[in-house]
């Protein structure tokens, strides 16, 4: 594993053969009429779980699923996910209707080495999200090793993160290992010049992964909902666009210090906009600084997809979080689609930051064509920020 992830284990270094091996994976997907809508999660989970049953672990799965409230939601049901998880494992996978209840206990006793059993959603439970001691006790009593494999759910305390590593021998998954050793290299000695394409809705939600970045970087390019910020802060009418008005004088002063530090810091020099938040709403192509006062910014325009394709082009290595617009609506996805080619076609290192850029480099089918495709937009953002996760220091040893 990368250097500054010492002390913790590898399940390279487990013989799992004939063990009970709890997996936390992350299999937090989106369903559509009851079925697994992207596979991402789980094809990102494959690698650990094939390793453990090629060498006869009797494995047990357990993750969350979108947000319950701490109590049973058939909506939010482990089911569909097991059996798209059984049909891309190509072996049966059986799902339990509870947690830690009997019909857990008794599948998790009956499973044979090479079988996997797969835990009702762990949000069903409110003391999962407590990292309640009872409820770690009795995950953890379901097994006899523990592999930490979500890394989409490492910057939560929760009590399948944090509280069972703590009470069996815990290693790391090869999907959390990647994300560490990629995530890893980008804060300690990236290729330059380094670049950050940061997107998305609010500042406020970036700022802290900003001042980092603030640090290592060498240009910046910002787009979404989140650049008419910036732009107002470069003294610009936005028009109707979406302004955080109590972030402007941060921003300003981030930029400030970002260009006497020589870094570069791009912002939109024409936008997309519309007369309203909608999908069929008219739409135009006009320059940053000529904003309609009744009209608001949902994309980055053509030129500005231009200049930071070329700004990607040109990287050593490049970070991207955040989409470029509404790309979900057509009209305003070419900011996005211009951000995501670009990173396709780049000879530097590329790294999408999980969340919604990852959700659009897979919808255009380029995800394949980038060195990395993060599994958490939240957990990648706080790795970059340099903060602990609950879910790698409960690995260490």
């Amino acid at each position: 594993m990368a250097s500054g992830w010492e002390g913790i284990r590898s399940v390279r270094d487990l013989d799992p053969a004939g063990r009970h091996v709890l997996v936390r994976s992350d299999l937090n997907v989106p369903l559509a009429d009851g079925e697994v809508a992207d596979d991402l999660r789980l094809e990102a989970s494959l690698e650990t779980l094939r390793y453990l049953l090629d060498r006869d672990a009797a494995v047990v799965v357990a993750s969350h699923l979108g947000r319950p409230t701490g109590e049973p939601d058939p909506a939010l049901s482990m089911a569909p996910v097991g059996a798209r998880l059984g049909e891309l494992l190509g072996r049966p996978v059986t799902v339990a209707s509870d947690i830690v209840g009997d019909d857990a206990q008794a599948k998790a006793k009956a499973l044979a080495p090479g079988e996997v059993l797969l835990l009702e959603n762990l949000r069903f439970d409110p003391g999962e999200k407590a990292n309640d001691d009872g409820f770690a006790d009795a995950l953890a009593s379901l097994a006899e090793v523990y592999v930490g494999d979500a890394f989409g759910a490492a910057h939560r305390a929760h009590a399948s993160i944090a509280g069972v590593p703590a009470r069996l021998p815990a290693y790391a998954g090869f999907l959390l290992e990647r994300e560490l050793e990629v995530l890893g290299g980008l804060q300690a000695d990236p290729a330059r010049p380094y670049v950050a394409v940061l997107g998305g809705a609010k500042v406020s939600d970036k700022l802290v992964v900003l001042e980092r970045l603030l640090e290592q970087v060498d240009a910046i390019c910002v787009g979404g909902a989140m650049c008419f910020t910036f732009l107002r802060a470069e003294g610009l009418d936005v028009g109707a666009s979406r302004v955080e008005v109590d972030q402007i004088d941060t921003v300003r002063d981030l930029v400030a210090r970002a260009r006497d530090r020589g870094i570069d810091v791009h912002l939109p020099t024409d936008v997309v906009v519309a007369t309203a938040f909608a999908e069929d709403a008219p739409y135009d192509r006009v320059p940053a600084a000529a904003i309609p006062e009744d009209q608001l910014g949902l994309d980055i325009g053509k030129d500005t997809g231009e200049t930071y394709a070329g700004v990607i082009r040109r990287a050593g290595a490049v970070f991207w979080n955040g989409p470029m617009g509404v790309f979900e609506w057509e009209p305003f996805s070419h900011g996005t689609r211009a951000v995501a080619e670009a990173m396709a076609a780049t000879e530097a290192f590329t790294v999408v930051g999980g969340g919604d850029s990852a959700a659009a480099i897979r919808q255009l089918g380029l995800d394949d064509r980038v060195e990395h495709v993060s599994t958490g937009g939240g957990a990648s953002l706080e790795l970059l920020e340099g903060k602990e996760l609950p879910g790698v220091e409960a690995l260490r040893g």
